[in-house]
């Protein structure tokens, strides 16, 4: 065997080698990996980590739960479901045990919003101009449309209709709020937005969890 076939070969040896070495380290690579991928398939994708869910959701409200709000204990009288285009959100009609009438609205645009709710029938003020002064506060226009609804429980409304409606808000997260369902007069009301550490749900329907 000459220098140059010896040299070849030690060299095609130090190749194969190489090559074994880079097929062990990609093996290794692998087995590695595919117990987190077992792990992950074998996890449950729809476990909620949100610490929110122990105390109920308020996406789920319906007539005959119970809303604790600030420590005040409310019952659902009745839910009405809104619809505008692609878009929806819930109102629920709240009395607490002294009688005290309240609604609250749930929606998600994308986050989820809670508001606390009054009417205000001794109003004056109509809807349209780009800022209303009430009550010491002055609100700028927010949007307006008409969306159809669905009512279910003591609501005082048709099963199924439309609302128009004008939103405006104020500093500090107040709102105020003018809707009219179906050819009723305009309603005026009163908003806060609430944290949802200040809201909690216990449901009351047979089966139902929050």
């Amino acid at each position: 065997m000459n220098g140059s076939v010896a040299y070849l070969l030690t060299a095609a040896g130090c190749l194969i080698g190489v090559a074994g070495v880079v097929i062990a380290i990609v093996a290794v690579q692998r087995s590695k990996q595919k117990p987190k991928a077992q792990q992950r398939a074998g996890g449950d994708p729809f476990r909620d980590r949100d610490s929110d869910a122990l105390r109920g959701d308020p996406r789920r409200l319906t007539p005959g739960d119970i809303v604790e709000i600030r420590g005040v204990s409310y019952a659902v009288r009745g839910s009405i479901q809104l619809v505008e285009g692609g878009w929806s959100w819930a109102e629920h009609l709240i009395d607490d045990a002294q009688g005290t009438k309240r609604w609250i609205s749930v929606e998600e645009d994308p986050d989820l919003e809670l508001v606390l709710w009054a009417a205000e029938p001794g109003a004056t003020v109509t809807p349209g101009a780009p800022t209303i002064d009430f009550a010491g506060r002055r609100y700028s226009w927010e949007e307006t449309g008409q969306a159809r609804y669905t009512a279910v429980g003591t609501t005082g409304l048709d099963p199924n209709g439309t609302m128009r409606y004008h939103d405006y808000r104020g500093p500090g997260g107040a709102r105020l709020s003018f809707e009219a369902f179906g050819s009723a007069n305009w309603e005026v009301a009163q908003g806060e937005l609430l944290h949802r550490g200040e809201v909690m749900i216990y449901p009351q329907g047979p089966g139902k969890v929050g």
